[in-house]
């Protein structure tokens, strides 16, 4: 990893492929598994920096493509970079636009060399090509950065998924050559759509790059879950165990636990704060169930929005009056109800890695031999 980079396992599951790890970066560690909200124009929806770091996010999400848009790099530059703009202190990942090439099909062109956007804002021609994003991220002065990758729908042929494949391949060294700033980590980015051998194909290759660490992306696009997870364990099968992996656009909490036990590192998604901003909030510790603050009869509930959660909200006020903000259209509403769906996630993560470094500990006092030794990139 370039300096000052560096990732530890300090404890793997031997009945699964969960582990505890640390990322090191610039702006501080994250401790993973971990989840990483997502600030796609340089901000959280309606939560504070404080609030973010209050639920456990140690890393946050902004996005290239937006942040191109408006209110572009060189006001981002100028403002002190994401981290200067943002306010906020610990470290910071940047998409590439990879995923608009998916969300924008009808407003974008592909070719070899690049993709170009009709911006989505006013119409405008927006060209980006592998070198153009690292320059842009390098502008944007985010931590851990993403390479410029097509990411094929769930329904794309096996020819489709190949072809997407290879220019992400070939995107990646463009983008390798292509970066000038060393305290920044350009991640791999892994695709081959649902077919797991493109998918192996593209986790041995991606073994060979000496990337500092590897992105996943192309799932959670409208595929079932049991079809992803074997495609996603087959992908993590390849892939060095001394660097991490980060899943993208995954953020429910069961699926946030079931693929850190195949041995995910990072997770992020819009999910957690868009329900609540739509007025659901996850109420169930062991399932997605959910709560909707929408309906009258939840202004009658006297008790927190998830018994023990941990969360500023929980702690702090019932759930009857976080629905009646809501219901209100009081934008305090939605910021609680932010909060806790993202303390959800950050406490099921934290859970399972507490959990293994106890019984790690516990097992190396038991048998008198010292805890495995981490592996330091």
């Amino acid at each position: 990893m370039p300096a000052p980079f560096a990732f530890e396992v300090l404890a793997e599951d031997p009945h699964s492929r969960l582990r505890a790890g640390i990322l090191h970066t610039p702006h501080g560690p994250i401790p993973t598994p971990a989840f990483m909200p997502v600030g796609t124009l340089a901000t959280v929806k309606s939560l504070t920096p404080g609030d973010v770091w209050n639920t456990g996010a140690r890393c946050v999400l902004a996005n290239t493509y937006h942040l191109a848009l408006r209110p572009g790099p060189e006001t981002v530059r100028c403002l002190g970079g994401l981290h200067g703009m943002m306010r906020w202190d610990g470290a910071i990942l940047t998409d590439s636009g990879g995923f608009q090439v998916f969300s924008l099909g009808h407003q974008r062109t592909v070719d070899d060399d690049g993709v170009t956007f009709q911006s989505h804002l006013d119409g405008h021609a927006l060209r980006f090509t592998p070198e153009s994003v690292v320059q842009l991220e390098e502008a944007l002065g985010a931590d851990l950065i993403m390479p410029l990758d097509e990411c094929v729908p769930a329904t794309a042929t096996r020819a489709e998924a190949e072809a997407a494949l290879e220019r992400t391949q070939r995107w990646w060294e463009r983008s390798r050559r292509a970066r000038r700033r060393e305290d920044q980590a350009l991640f791999h980015l892994v695709q081959g759509g649902l077919f797991v051998d493109l998918r192996r194909a593209a986790g041995r290759f991606a073994a060979t790059t000496g990337a500092p660490g590897f992105a996943i992306g192309g799932f959670s696009i409208g595929e079932e879950r049991h079809v992803a997870a074997p495609v996603l364990a087959a992908t993590l099968a390849e892939l060095p165990r001394d660097r991490p992996r980060y899943l993208m656009g995954v953020g429910t909490p069961v699926e946030v636990v079931a693929y850190a036990r195949l041995g995910v590192d990072l997770f992020d998604c819009v999910l957690p704060t868009r329900l609540a901003r739509n007025g659901a909030v996850w109420a169930d510790r062991h399932t997605e169930g959910r709560l909707n603050l929408r309906k009258r009869a939840t202004l009658e509930l006297q008790g927190p929005l998830l018994e023990g959660c941990p969360c500023q909200t929980c702690e702090g006020w019932p759930a009857g009056a976080v629905a009646a903000f809501f219901q209100a259209g009081d934008p305090l509403g939605y910021r609680l109800a932010s909060i806790h769906n993202l303390t959800v996630l950050a406490e099921r993560l934290e859970r399972l890695r507490s959990g293994l470094l106890a019984s790690r500990l516990k097992a190396g006092i038991a048998g008198s031999q010292p805890l495995e030794a981490s592996a330091a990139c």
